[in-house]
């Protein structure tokens, strides 16, 4: 959350990297709005991978303060996502070994990218949106062949 100071972008790494991590309690799931991300420069060679995935493991990342976990709505009670460095948080240190996950959205940049944005915004239609169930992980990940800074985010409606 940027308090007196910009939100600071966090470096990608260069091998896979969970960005953003958003956990599910046992007894609440959420309904994806929107995403996106912005990159600080084209990804060095080879071809970077972004992924929108839910998985069943969580990463190890630096855990989100409930101050971090913004509503929508200014009137809406605050946010009952898990908080923790094995629930919602950014920049893993560990990915952990999933062993089910689903594909919600993944992009690609070539390290030609020249031309092309190294900004990117989903949001879903009302009834394409998907849900992130109970006891589950939703993550911003990415893989690198050189590092960049990047700021991601996810909407979503509990």
């Amino acid at each position: 959350m940027p308090t007196t100071a910009a939100i600071v972008p966090v470096t990608t790494g260069t091998t896979i990297k969970t960005m953003l991590q958003v956990a599910t309690p046992s007894t609440r799931q959420c309904q994806l709005i929107s995403w996106g991300y912005t990159l600080s420069a084209v990804p060095g060679s080879g071809t970077a991978t972004i992924e929108l995935i839910q998985t069943d493991v969580a990463a190890t990342v630096t855990a989100h303060s409930a101050s971090g976990v913004q509503p929508l709505d200014p009137n809406a009670p605050p946010s009952l996502m898990t908080l923790g460095t094995s629930a919602t948080g950014y920049t893993s240190t560990n990915e952990g070994t999933p062993t089910a996950v689903r594909t919600f959205d993944t992009d690609q940049i070539s390290s030609t990218a020249g031309a092309q944005p190294i900004n990117y915004d989903y949001q879903w239609m009302p009834d394409e949106r998907p849900i992130i169930a109970v006891s589950k992980f939703l993550r911003v990940r990415v893989t690198f062949a050189a590092a960049v800074n990047m700021l991601c985010w996810v909407c979503w409606d509990e």
